[in-house]
């Protein structure tokens, strides 16, 4: 019998958070369902993501990303926050040196990023349910 399992991947190295990129790439996310929590340091989202991780899979699976130790609000461009039924499709995260910390970018199409600065990195990304089209 093949059972699947759902995914729960920890990134605390690039390279870890060079998969989570690669396994969310295309993913839906509400504005209403991305939060930021300043007293435990935490950033969430909520994407729709495809199954990047099967071949010719056109299935989708509803995933919580979470970013901890949060040092500075997040920032964010070209992105309507009054408007929290729109969806924004995440493409990428990247990940920079400054100092001390890191600033991860989440680059989403429209040209619309947001950036966390962070004191280390430690992301996880959790998966919670396929999703039937």
């Amino acid at each position: 019998m093949n059972k699947r399992f759902l995914k729960k991947i920890i990134a605390q190295v690039p390279e870890d958070l060079q998969l989570i990129s690669a396994l969310i790439s295309e993913g839906k996310v509400k504005l209403s369902d991305i939060k930021y929590l300043p007293e435990s340091k935490i950033f969430l989202l909520s994407i729709d993501r495809p199954i990047n991780e099967e071949e010719n899979s056109k299935g989708k699976i509803n995933s919580i990303i979470k970013f901890e130790y949060i040092i500075k609000t997040p920032k964010s461009k070209n992105i309507d926050q009054k408007n929290q039924d729109l969806y924004a499709e995440l493409l990428n995260i990247d990940l920079f040196k400054k100092e001390e910390n890191y600033e991860i970018t989440l680059l989403f199409k429209k040209n619309q990023f947001i950036n966390l600065t962070v004191e280390c990195i430690d992301v996880t990304l959790e998966d919670l349910k396929k999703i039937n089209d």
